[in-house]
């Protein structure tokens, strides 16, 4: 009987320990599901760490984390249309309607915004007509008779605040007529850069479109932080450029946009605004650039010291340059050796004070020459040539009397200014 018993128990010991076990599991999902669900509420509660959001073509994008990698959502298609203002954690695609390619197909006329085609020869539906003045459709800066007759082309697009989140927001939807900056190909790869003024703290730019001379960008940038009392007080500063795989890109023209006197409170306001030609400083308002030489003819090094800047122009009508200089050494029209400066922030008078050592493949400094380029630091684009200095024994001016003085004087650390070109 004690043996029978004994059986019976030992046989009863998985079934409990089997029972034990799925409870237990049980509990520690249900755990795990319900931390998940806590952290994804507070997260969603949490207001966003970014100045500016970038909606591309239907895309919005919306970072979790600056520092960290993008994440993206998927919210209903009726929120995101109902909706004007930017949704949060939003990626809407029409999946349906892509072609064998995986492309989508446009419905539109030569590359036209949807929005655009009820808009045309009108800039604003019924609705919108008492929300702006006929005033405001007219160019900000006069054209003179030379620009008229060089079209540059018309840029379209659209500006917004947000009051629910104090948020700033600026439509670039298409230009149309631009030039042919490639001339063998007879087109162009135009792509928009805008600027904040007057502080180009946020500095934005389009994707490039490429072989097309009326792009429809229909790219969204909203900017938080910036209060509707402000908004009067601030200008927008828009740059056409061609992309140019192997040089630097070529400038289309700018438009200036002023917000004074721009009322946002009725809703949002379609604009256009002809495309003018950039207004750049002739070669003589370039600045100067002090630079000390020495020539150390016992170990064969050239000693450079990139000391000041002074009166340097204004890059474009954004404001004050961030300059830095670049410097190039070169041995028989070859260079052989570069360095550069640190970048000085908004500044017309930049203070560098930095030293260089080169060493010289030759005896002597005949075939030697140095070239400094001083640029405007520009985040997320090519850097413009403010001005350039060309030291050497063919050098012209007073870059060919500085080079003399340090091959007559070895070991003797000479400075001069000199007047900046174009570069």
């Amino acid at each position: 009987m004690y043996i029978v018993g004994h059986l019976i128990f030992s046989d009863e010991i998985p079934t409990v320990v089997g029972i034990f076990s799925a409870f237990g599991l049980v509990f520690t999902v249900s755990l795990f599901a319900w931390i998940c669900c806590q952290r994804k509420s507070s997260k969603s509660n949490k207001t966003p760490p970014y100045k500016f959001v970038h909606v591309l073509k239907g895309v919005d994008i919306y970072p979790e984390n600056l520092n960290s990698k993008k994440k993206f959502g998927a919210d209903d298609k009726n929120e995101v249309k109902n909706k004007p203002a930017v949704p949060k954690n939003s990626l809407h695609l029409d999946l349906e309607k892509r072609d064998l390619n995986g492309n989508f197909p446009k419905t539109n006329k030569a590359g036209s915004p949807p929005d655009l085609e009820n808009v045309t020869p009108k800039l604003f539906s019924e609705g919108e007509k008492d929300a702006v003045s006929p005033d405001s459709l007219k160019s900000s800066t006069s054209l003179s008779s030379e620009e008229k007759q060089e079209k540059l082309g018309t840029l379209f697009f659209s500006l917004e605040y947000n009051f629910e989140k104090k948020a700033f927001v600026v439509n670039i939807k298409e230009a149309r007529g631009l030039p042919a900056m490639d001339e063998q190909s007879m087109t162009s790869d135009p792509y928009i850069k805008m600027t904040i003024l007057p502080e180009k703290k946020h500095k934005v730019k389009t994707r490039v479109l490429r072989k097309t001379l009326d792009p429809a960008f229909d790219e969204t940038f909203t900017f938080y932080g910036i209060p509707y009392t402000q908004i009067q007080e601030l200008a927008l500063h828009f740059t056409i450029l061609s992309f140019d795989r192997f040089s630097r890109d070529d400038i289309i023209g700018e438009v200036l946009i002023p917000l004074a006197g721009i009322e946002l409170s009725d809703g949002k306001m379609l604009m256009n605004r002809e495309i003018i030609k950039r207004n750049v400083r002739k070669s003589s308002g370039r600045g100067e650039l002090l630079i000390s030489l020495c020539y150390q003819s016992t170990t064969n090094t050239l000693t450079v010291v990139v000391l000041k800047a002074r009166h340097l122009p204004k890059s474009d009508v954004s404001g004050l340059s961030d300059p830095y200089v670049k410097v190039n050494l070169y041995h028989a029209k070859k260079r052989i050796s570069k360095k550069k400066t640190h970048v000085k922030k908004c500044t017309p008078n930049a203070v560098f004070n930095e030293l260089f050592v080169f060493d010289i493949p030759c005896e002597g400094l005949e075939e030697i020459s140095v070239e400094f380029l001083v640029l405007d630091s520009e985040r997320g684009s090519r850097n413009e040539v403010i001005g350039q200095l060309v030291l050497g024994a063919a050098a012209e001016g007073t870059g060919g009397e500085h080079w003399k003085e340090i091959c007559d004087y070895p070991r003797r650390q000479i400075a001069k200014w000199h007047m900046l070109c174009d570069g």
